[in-house]
């Protein structure tokens, strides 16, 4: 339950700090006395879009700040899944708005998404505007109003998750039937382009290869010239070195009798005389190795601007690029190929777990027709004490055109407050005052039904008064019992049943005027209900009237 909300410099509120307690309570104050302010600070810690014109003027930033037992609610996932501190005994909600417009959430002190303030708070405040009263003609509301009451829970999940597999596999063949179009009108193109590639028959690092070549056969007559040079320069009959290094050894061995150290020094010449006779042997067959081949540089080209022009041709920049984009074109070609045999066998998936679903789908559907008998029986004996003595409520479920993940029912409230009058569309029949009184009635229902959280009904008693006025205070002051409801009204009979009693009001000073909220004791309380009678005049009837109020509701 919400135990207390503070809110600073929010609107006209400087600084306030308000306690709730169990039950019913009411807040009454005059039109303009910031009640609606009150509402707004809340809807910010519902994650409702934030405005930095509501920050007070003059101040940097406004804080708004509520604090819950959320110990009855067993809601201990959702923070293990959002990694949030839990502690069931204090829950703590906050906002904060700069005037710079940047706002911030926190939940537990941990910073937090709007969007998951938004899910927390939706479970612990459930705020009833006048608005709100709107959404009785919503299908999607009649709906979840029907399945709170259905007991339904099992069956829902159970049909949600056989849905959900059916739109995952119905998905992925539209999608493939949609490749498969595409794909087909790609077909012509990919073929063309595989044949490209097929007739060029490229080979890995093949590219490098050739470049080395082209180098040699561009250069092979300087290349054969050159080798020839240096041939000359080693095997020459008068300048060839290696005739030296044979003149040079001969020296050295005539040395060794008289002179060891020849010895080593002709040993180290033959030795360099051999490597040169290899380096010689290698130089012929270098010049035999090199070509002067016209035909083969152009062919080496020829090649290489095939290589190039295909790499410009698909945007790549190397020959194992390219060697990829013609196996993604194989691949492509090859699941095109595949389509048939994979939409078929999605096709078959589909179809079963289509059927799968509508089983669960129809178990879902028998509970929402159980229930709704149960609910227009409920419906009409709330109904008729508040001043509806011939009315007729009809909960009207029809099967959808195509089932969505909501099931295939198509769920409408029907409405007739007279006698003799045909059931239609509650939305096309009922008053502003008959759809507050349904509405309190369905709220009141799913209470008694289900867990609620708090309750905060704004003004839901616009357009009735006197004895209904005290049976819809009645049906609060029920739900009451069993959660906390606090009711933002204007008619004392709904004030004199609330167990506690706020007022807002204004307050002036030199510079400015505040919102400010009061818990009000006994004898304030019977003045406020005086002045909800009287108006602004407080007479000694209405007096006596307030307290007569309160008298009847235990409270005086």
């Amino acid at each position: 339950m919400l135990q207390s909300i503070s809110i600073q410099n929010y609107a006209l509120i400087d600084a306030l700090d308000i306690t709730f307690y169990k039950g019913f309570s009411v807040i009454t104050g005059e039109t303009g006395a910031g009640k609606s302010i009150i509402l707004g600070a809340i809807g910010l810690l519902l994650g409702q879009r934030a405005d930095v014109k509501a920050i007070k003027k003059g101040a940097s930033k406004c804080v708004i700040e509520a604090h819950f037992n959320i110990s009855a609610y067993q809601m201990s996932s959702f923070f293990e899944e959002n990694e949030l501190e839990y502690d069931p005994n204090e829950c703590i909600l906050r906002r904060e708005l700069q005037a710079t417009g940047k706002s911030r959430a926190f939940i537990n002190d941990s910073p937090a998404s709007l969007t998951m303030m938004k899910d927390l708070g939706e479970q612990l405040i459930d705020v009833h505007s006048q608005h709100q009263n709107l959404l009785v003609n919503k299908e999607n509301f009649q709906l979840n109003v029907l399945d709170s009451l259905a007991n339904d829970e099992k069956e829902l999940i159970n049909y949600k998750a056989a849905y959900h597999e059916y739109r995952k596999v119905a998905e992925e063949l539209s999608r493939l039937i949609e490749q498969e179009v595409q794909s087909k009108t790609d077909e012509d193109y990919i073929r063309f382009q595989l044949e490209q590639f097929d007739e060029a028959k490229l080979m890995e690092a093949e590219d490098e290869e050739l470049e080395k070549e082209e180098e040699v056969l561009s250069h092979a007559e300087d290349i054969k010239e050159g080798l020839y040079s240096a041939e000359q320069l080693l095997l020459g009959d008068e300048v060839g070195i290696l005739s030296s290094i044979k003149s040079i050894s001969t020296t050295l061995h005539t040395l060794k009798e008289g002179y060891g150290k020849a010895s080593d020094l002709s040993d180290r010449i033959d030795s360099l005389a051999i490597d040169l006779k290899e380096v010689a042997r290698d130089l012929v067959n270098e010049q035999e190795a090199v070509e002067v081949n016209p035909s083969r540089l152009e062919f080496v080209n020829e090649r290489l601007n095939l290589i190039y022009s295909l790499e410009k041709k698909h945007h790549v920049s190397s020959l194992e690029e390219l060697i990829q984009v013609q196996q993604d074109y194989r691949a492509r070609l090859q699941t095109i190929d595949s389509f048939d045999e994979q939409i078929e066998a999605l096709q078959k998936q589909k179809e079963e777990l289509q059927s799968k679903a509508k089983k669960a789908m129809l178990l879902l559907t028998n509970k929402r027709m159980e229930a709704a008998k149960k609910v227009e029986q409920e419906m009409r004996h709330r109904l008729i004490p508040l001043g509806m003595p011939n009315v007729f409520f009809q909960v009207q479920i029809t099967p959808k055109t195509v089932f969505d993940a909501t099931g295939g029912d198509s769920v409408n409230f029907l409405f007739s407050a007279n006698k003799n009058t045909t059931l239609l569309n509650i939305s096309a029949v009922a008053s502003g005052g008959e759809i507050a009184r349904v509405m309190l009635s369905i709220k009141a229902m799913i209470a008694g039904a289900t867990q609620l959280p708090t309750i905060i009904f704004d003004e839901i008693d616009t357009g009735v008064s006197g004895e209904i006025a005290d049976k819809m205070a009645g049906i609060m002051q029920e739900m009451g019992e069993c959660m906390q409801v606090i009711s933002i009204t204007h008619l004392p009979q709904i004030a004199a049943k609330g167990k506690i009693h706020y007022k807002v009001y204004k307050q002036d000073n030199e510079t400015s005027t505040s919102s400010n909220i009061r818990l009000l004791k006994e004898e304030e309380r019977i003045e406020e209900i005086a002045h909800m009678l009287s108006g602004a005049t407080l007479t000694e009837a209405a007096m006596n009237n307030a307290k007569e109020l309160l008298k009847q509701h235990g409270k005086k």
